[in-house]
């Protein structure tokens, strides 16, 4: 069973992304409400994927992501930025962090679905 964890401050943007992916098969869906929750989750039940929204309290999604893709043991978690920054230097600092890919809000719930089933299935 995969393992997908999702962190958004915002709770309608946390319950759109669970009710987007919960048509995947054989995935567990775990939710953080901050950055700092996000890192927490992800040191406890090592997902394969992490989608990180950028402007969270706390810890950002940047934060999160640079601290995730710096520790040895959480290596193979693979990272989605979503957020609504679209500017280059905002993707530039994504890329930084070490992000996998990079989405902008709004998003389409069928473009999301399909860079998760890719990242899963590499």
């Amino acid at each position: 069973m995969k393992k997908i964890l999702i962190a958004d401050d915002e709770r309608s943007i946390r319950i759109l992304l669970r009710g987007t992916m919960e048509v995947l098969d054989d995935v567990e869906l775990i939710e953080a409400s901050d950055g700092i929750e996000a890192l927490e989750k992800v040191m406890e039940s090592k997902p394969d994927l992490a989608v990180l929204d950028v402007m969270m309290p706390g810890m950002t999604g940047l934060e999160a992501c640079r601290a995730i893709k710096s520790n040895e043991s959480l290596k193979d978690t693979r990272v989605i930025i979503l957020t609504a920054k679209v500017q280059k230097s905002d993707m530039d600092d994504a890329a930084n962090a070490g992000a996998d890919r990079y989405i902008f809000k709004p998003f389409s719930p069928s473009e999301l679905l399909d860079v998760v089933e890719e990242i899963l299935n590499e």
